[in-house]
């Protein structure tokens, strides 16, 4: 048994080595091909000694792998192409061989008298020769020479074009054009010469501009038309509000007794506000849970079962209910009730509209009164939109804040100006009128944050002392 399994491996071997060989003659033997070159190198493949290599793995492939008749072949195919512009095994034989008939006389040209010392025909020269292309194969077609983009797109373009054209319909670029104003062409005078000394001072910023307006437009040579809001202040009030008779160093008792209570009426409505909020977020403590833990357990359980038993009923009354299909007579006096329906309601219609004929001085006086609502209305509107002009509008998330009024008790009025305590801001007046007449948001002072905590350290010198 192991003599016949040993002569098995044998011949398997010897026959891979034939069947490599023979794949390595294929390429120089295809039936048909000519080679340019000697086929001596063909004997070199049944000579020599095979290398026993190990075919099992991958990297001895490449390595151990003999390609050397294919190159050959291949860089045959090339020379063919090259010289010929193809396969001499594909040429046609009229290509390949001439009939012989003989030495033929070559005609010889006379010679010009005027060109005698010169030839008659110039040759290239050997480095224009060398540089010339000597190969048969054409060149690859440039693929992207000839694309385009978005050709399609392109090309649908054009093609509505056209068809709008044979239709007669203008594009909207050219519908621009042909209704564009034509220019004023102002007939162009003479100039009177320098030294006429009765000509008129030219005046330079007063001549006007006769070229198109779309033109000095785009050109920037005309200014662009202001907006009239830019024209309006965004509020009527002035800049500077005079105070109340009451706020002066010694005002009359009438006027000082009514901007207190100006000011009384601030901190009345400031109080009442706090107070709103405190309620809102009151807690009543006298609403306390009177329930047993059995009633919160047993909860929902009793009105879940009531519905259980709707939902049972429901289902038996709906399956107990079937709907029959209805009979040729009963859809006939539907359709007939159907019509006699539209008819009365047809002729309600009618006879709404004759009893109007009736009622045209009430009609009239209601139309009266409703022309009436609406211009008060309106007037109302106009009377709204005055008032908001003097009202601080909201330009941010914060709202206005009106300041305190600056006013002083009865014991606190001085007797003179000398005696007067200065009291609030010049520069807080101004940012709150800036405020109250729209030209800023109103804000709130940032919070300053220390990035790092203040570090107290005590000098040598005052440790000394201490």
């Amino acid at each position: 048994g192991f003599t016949f399994v040993f002569f098995t491996q044998v011949l398997l071997k010897v026959d891979i080595g034939a069947h490599q060989l023979r794949l390595k003659r294929v390429a120089a033997a295809q039936p048909g091909f000519i080679s340019f070159k000697s086929s001596a190198g063909s004997d070199d493949l049944n000579s020599g000694q095979r290398k026993r290599v190990n075919k099992n793995k991958k990297k001895n492939w490449n390595k151990h792998s003999d390609i050397q008749d294919v190159e050959e072949f291949l860089d045959d195919v090339r020379l063919q192409e090259r010289a010929t512009g193809g396969l001499i095994s594909e040429k046609p034989d009229d290509s390949l061989f001439f009939v012989d008939i003989g030495e033929q006389r070559k005609y010889v040209q006379p010679v010009q008298e005027g060109k005698k010392g010169k030839k008659s025909k110039s040759r290239p020269l050997r480095i224009d020769l060398i540089l010339q292309h000597d190969s048969l194969v054409p060149p690859p077609k440039d693929i992207l020479a000839h694309q385009q983009p978005n050709a399609k797109k392109l090309r649908r373009i054009a093609e509505n074009a056209a068809k709008l054209a044979a239709m007669g319909v203008l594009p909207r670029r050219q519908k621009r054009l042909l209704n564009r104003r034509p220019a004023i062409t102002a007939s162009k005078s003479k100039t009177a010469a320098n030294n006429f000394p009765d000509r008129p001072y030219y005046d330079l910023w007063g001549a006007k501009e006769t070229a198109d307006p779309y033109y000095l437009e785009q050109t920037g040579k005309k200014r662009v038309k202001r907006p009239e809001k830019l024209n309006s202040k965004p509020s009527v009030l002035p800049a500077v509000e005079v105070i109340a008779p009451g706020g002066s160093y010694n005002p009359d008792f009438f006027s000082h007794q009514a901007l207190l209570l100006e000011a009384h009426e601030v901190e009345v409505k400031r109080e009442r506000a706090e107070l709103r909020i405190e309620r809102q977020l009151a807690v009543n403590r006298d609403d306390t849970a009177t329930e047993t833990v059995f009633q919160e357990l047993v909860e929902g359980l009793v009105e879940e079962e009531e519905d259980e038993d709707e939902e049972e009923e429901d289902v038996s009354i709906r399956g107990g209910l079937q709907q029959e299909k209805k009979t040729e007579k009963e859809r006939r006096r539907e359709r007939a009730d159907k019509i006699k329906s539209q008819q009365k309601q047809a002729a309600r219609v009618f006879t709404d509209k004759k009893q109007q004929l009736f009622q045209l001085r009430s009609i009239q006086a209601t139309l009266k009164r409703g022309e009436q609502q609406t211009r008060e209305r309106v007037a109302q509107r106009k009377a709204n939109q005055e008032a908001e002009k003097s009202m601080p509008r909201r330009l941010g998330r914060l709202r206005f804040q009106a300041q305190d009024l600056e006013v002083q008790l009865s014991d606190e009025i001085p007797g003179s100006l000398r005696t007067l305590k200065p009291e609030g801001s010049v520069l807080k007046d101004r940012f709150k009128s800036m405020q109250k007449r729209n030209m800023i948001e109103p804000r709130e002072r940032a919070k300053f944050k220390r990035r790092h905590k203040v570090k107290y350290v005590e000098k040598r010198a005052f440790r000394e002392i201490t």
